[in-house]
């Protein structure tokens, strides 16, 4: 399956992960982040294939993350309401968010690329 990257343009760490893709010849399909959120159902699919904690997806240094207190609601909610909200806005969404359909990173580090999308 073709990586599916999920950013926003005027995210400078977005733009560095799509310019190693570019430079190291990964084919993949831009979706930007905020006019094609990905759904609840997709997140969860991300979210489990990542093996990640489901906090790890939120834009924690977003201003809507602040402006809605999200940090002190975090604890309260379940995991389908966190899922919910995420699928909300994707400016909630940490990013840029890769995929293939098996494997996740969220975020960009570069010896994470190399490790998980170099082949």
């Amino acid at each position: 399956m073709a990586l599916t990257f999920y950013g926003y343009p005027k995210c400078g760490t977005c733009r560095e992960a799509a310019k190693w893709l570019d430079k190291h010849d990964v084919p993949y399909n831009y979706v930007h982040i905020v006019e094609e959120t990905p759904s609840k159902e997709k997140i969860e699919e991300m979210y489990k294939n990542s093996g990640l904690e489901l906090k790890k997806f939120f834009n924690t240094s977003g201003l809507k993350y602040k402006e809605l207190g999200i940090k002190d609601k975090l604890k309260e909610m379940s995991e389908s309401e966190q899922l919910k909200l995420l699928a909300s806005d994707g400016m909630l969404l940490k990013r840029p968010i890769a995929t293939d359909g098996k494997n996740v990173t969220i975020g960009f580090k570069e010896d994470q690329y190399e490790q998980v999308w170099k082949k």
